[in-house]
């Protein structure tokens, strides 16, 4: 058996802090103190106007590759999850495969919104299962979301934020990987993301004079208690397959939207809120890659797993599409 582990994590966050008075200036509107109280954001990171989406999953790559104590020539294959991609086409995964200078790694990207990072990890996860010639793989998520903000629109301006996430995959004599579910309810593919620039709506003259340049946009509501509904069936389907309970559970790590949900969540799994963690507060939402962002942080700060501790993956995303995977922790950090 070829047992799939996570070795290493890394993450990376732009310089520039921006408070909630700067967006609030930028929107014209005050809402820091109803985004402190009801999501739990106080400041988030934007990447610099030289910076860009592979930027900021290289550095992350480099900080996970470096604990692993591997270089980028060691990597096998690169998958990179974002919704934020340099462009259309080519992928963002061979832009960092260049810039990194990892020659021998294939790569491809994942976008299943922000839920991208879970599944792209379970897909890193099944390849070592399957693939003997593999020994190291990088799973990244990246997120640039700053770059389509729209200010008129006070939904979606103060919260979201820059910064990517990265973990090398390898494989060792214990069970790492442990199992995975995802979920996904399709009739809100049309609800939050960004629906000009692709081939529905093509950045022509006109599609840009009615729509304007593609951003990030809530177009119809989707239920409030949306994740506090379906993220315990989605977590339940994969500690059955581990053959775990909640209880077995040593950290949880969950989408970076909105602390109170987080709290709730736990609460409702009767589970202590410290075997949680989060980060929205001082980085903002940073999609796909919150999940590991959150994992690399809680080590960073002492309070990260330990080995043979359970760790447990839970995102949800627009489409919407959900994923959550189980690991046992063997990693160095």
């Amino acid at each position: 058996m070829r047992h799939p582990q996570i070795l290493s994590t890394g993450s990376y966050v732009p310089e520039r802090v921006v408070t909630n008075a700067e967006v609030d200036a930028l929107m014209g509107e005050s809402t820091d103190e109803w985004l402190l109280a009801n999501v739990g954001i106080r400041e988030r990171r934007w990447m610099s106007p030289e910076q860009t989406t592979s930027d900021l999953v290289v550095e992350a790559a480099k900080k996970a590759l470096a604990r692993a104590g591997l270089s980028a020539g060691d990597l096998d294959l690169i998958i990179v999850s974002t919704d934020t991609p340099d462009y259309l086409s080519p992928s963002t995964s061979v832009v960092v495969q260049a810039k990194l200078g990892a020659d021998k790694a294939g790569c491809y990207d994942v976008n299943s919104a922000c839920a991208g990072w879970v599944t792209a990890l379970d897909q890193g996860a099944r390849y070592l299962m399957t693939e003997p010639t593999m020994k190291y793989i990088l799973v990244a998520g990246g997120y640039g979301m700053s770059r389509f903000l729209d200010f008129k629109d006070k939904k979606t301006a103060n919260l979201f934020a820059d910064g990517a996430g990265a973990v090398v995959l390898g494989v060792g004599k214990e069970p790492g990987f442990l199992g995975s579910n995802f979920l996904a309810v399709g009739e809100f593919h049309d609800a939050l993301g960004i629906y000009t620039g692709g081939a529905f709506r093509p950045c022509t003259p006109e599609n840009l004079s009615q729509f304007g340049a593609p951003k990030v946009e809530f177009v119809k509501k989707f239920p409030k208690t949306f994740n506090t509904e379906y993220w315990p069936k989605l977590m339940q389907g994969a500690l059955d397959k581990a053959g775990l309970a909640f209880d077995d559970v040593d950290h949880y790590y969950f989408t970076q939207l909105n602390l109170r949900t987080i709290e709730y969540m736990m609460d409702l799994l009767k589970q202590p809120i410290e075997k949680t963690h989060w980060v929205m507060d001082k980085w903002g939402y940073t999609g796909s890659p919150c999940v590991v962002m959150a994992l690399d942080d809680s080590i960073e700060q002492g309070k990260g797993p330990k080995p043979g501790e359970v760790i447990l993956f839970c995102a949800s995303g627009g489409g919407i599409t959900m994923a959550s995977s189980v690991w046992k922790w063997v990693g160095k950090g």
